[in-house]
């Protein structure tokens, strides 16, 4: 059964960082794209960052220059390094992996920006 397992959210203050991780386990992670999403209260779920299999990297426009996503294909994991953390980063994390039309979740992490 594959697994993504998200760690690493919690509570910060404004201006703070946090780094979440997501482990794959049962997939041929290297051919995998990764994503993070993220969902809010009351709001659609939205992409985060994404990075290939190449290691090509997408932002969404409100993270760029404060989030930066890696992977790291020995550990079959992937990272979301959040910097400059803001109220409105506040929402439920969830790691994806996608690749030729199957596409897994992760059960989420909640990341809590306080003002």
């Amino acid at each position: 059964q594959v697994q993504l397992v998200e760690s690493g959210g919690g509570l910060v203050q404004a201006g703070g960082s946090l780094r979440l991780s997501c482990a794959a386990s049962r997939i041929i992670f290297e051919h995998y794209v990764m994503g993070w999403f993220r969902q809010a209260p009351g709001k659609q779920r939205e992409l985060v960052a994404r990075i290939g299999s190449g290691g090509n990297t997408e932002y969404v426009d409100s993270v760029k220059g404060r989030f930066t996503i890696s992977r790291d294909n020995a550990r079959n994991t992937v990272y979301l390094q959040m910097n400059s953390l803001e109220p409105e980063d506040t929402a439920v994390y969830y790691c994806n992996g996608r690749y030729t039309g199957v596409e897994y979740w992760g059960q989420g992490t909640q990341v809590t920006v306080s003002s």
